[in-house]
């Protein structure tokens, strides 16, 4: 097809196709004259990719790039996946301030992730996140909103479980290795939603809250 077919059936307009192109984002169509290029089936189903990560994920074109490579890798694995885009979507930990209180910080992390009988380690992007959240809550006074921790690790053990096991259906290492892009990228999403949606539900059932219909 040509790139306008392309633009029409992913709902991609041109100009952006051909900038996710410039970006890496994008595989090159076939070359088929001096002044034609040819793109197929690939193509629609790459820029749908793209517009959720871009969109509804939220990624910079950056962490997207990153992403796709790994997606694009022959050696690509499940876990190589998984980790690549756990880091799109995590930011990076702010300039650590006093050493005694990230330290602290770090062996409540660590004690956290013994309890749940986690096999993961340090470099997870998501375990120095979580030090600087801890740290951030106790900078403000709020330690007694720690207590949530373990409440928020048992919800995304059993989440995290659910996920991977919904991958083993896939057919293919693609299928399964876009799944985990998906269910990374768009899951924290769907879980920012969901969550919104159950504090409002929540916030309404406590004494003294009007509920409107």
């Amino acid at each position: 097809m040509r790139i306008g077919e392309l633009a029409r059936r992913s709902g991609v307009p041109v100009p952006t196709i051909k900038y996710y192109s410039r970006e890496g984002l994008l595989p090159p169509g076939e070359r088929t004259s001096p002044n034609q290029v040819a793109y197929d089936d690939n193509h629609v189903r790459r820029l749908k990719l793209i517009r959720a990560m871009l969109e509804v994920g939220g990624l910079s074109i950056a962490a997207a790039r990153e992403v796709l490579a790994e997606v694009d890798s022959p050696h690509r694995t499940v876990h190589g996946a998984l980790g690549v885009a756990q880091s799109a979507v995590t930011r990076s930990a702010a300039e650590r301030g006093d050493q005694a209180d990230w330290e602290r910080a770090e062996a409540e992390v660590s004690d956290l992730v013994r309890r749940h009988g986690w096999a993961a380690k340090p470099e997870n992007p998501g375990w120095q996140a979580l030090v600087q959240i801890v740290v951030t809550y106790r900078d403000l006074d709020r330690g007694d909103l720690l207590v949530l921790l373990d409440k928020y690790a048992t919800a995304a053990g059993e989440l995290a479980v659910a996920e991977l096991a919904a991958l083993a259906d896939a057919p293919s290492t693609d299928g399964k290795v876009e799944g985990v892009v998906l269910g990374t990228v768009l899951g924290d999403a769907a879980m920012s939603a969901l969550r919104r949606i159950a504090q409002e539900d929540a916030s309404a059932r406590l004494p003294g809250s009007r509920r409107t219909a």
